[in-house]
C-alpha cells in the first residue's frame, strides 16, 4: 500500500468517524436507535460505516501493520477489525447497546489515533 494509499484509506476512517458522529448526535442510549424508523436507518448507516473503519483497519494492519502498532497495540485493533467481522456476518445479532457504546466511548479514541498516525506520516 503506497502512501498515498494509505492517506485515503485513514481520511476515509476520518471522515466515517465525522458521519457516525452526525448521525449518532441525538442519540441517548442503545434503545433509541430501535424507537423510530429514522433513527433505525442511523443505526444501520452507523454499523455500516463502523464496518467500513474495521475493513480499512483490517486492509492497513495486513499491509502496513507497524503503521498502527506505532500507535496503538495489535489487541486495540484487532478489536475493531473482530467488530467488522461481527456486523459483516452476524448482522441479525448486534446490540443495539454495544454500537451505541462504541459511539459514546470509543470513536473519539479513535479519532485521535488516526490523526495521530496522519501527523506521523508526514514527517
Amino acid at each position: 500500500m503506497g502512501k498515498i494509499d494509505i492517506n485515503f484509506t485513514l481520511d476515509f476512517i476520518l471522515k466515517s468517524i465525522d458521519l457516525i458522529e452526525k448521525r449518532f448526535s441525538d442519540i441517548n442510549s442503545g434503545e433509541d436507535f430501535l424507537k423510530n424508523d429514522e433513527n433505525l436507518e442511523k443505526f444501520d448507516s452507523i454499523s455500516m460505516r463502523l464496518q467500513a473503519i474495521g475493513e480499512n483497519i483490517k486492509n492497513l494492519y495486513k499491509n502496513n501493520p507497524e503503521i498502527l502498532e506505532s500507535i496503538a497495540s495489535r489487541d486495540y485493533w484487532s478489536s475493531i477489525i473482530k467488530m467488522r467481522e461481527i456486523i459483516s456476518h452476524h448482522y441479525i445479532n448486534i446490540d443495539a447497546g454495544i454500537v451505541y457504546d462504541i459511539c459514546k466511548n470509543e470513536l473519539v479514541e479513535l479519532k485521535e489515533k488516526i490523526i495521530e498516525i496522519k501527523k506521523r506520516d508526514r514527517s
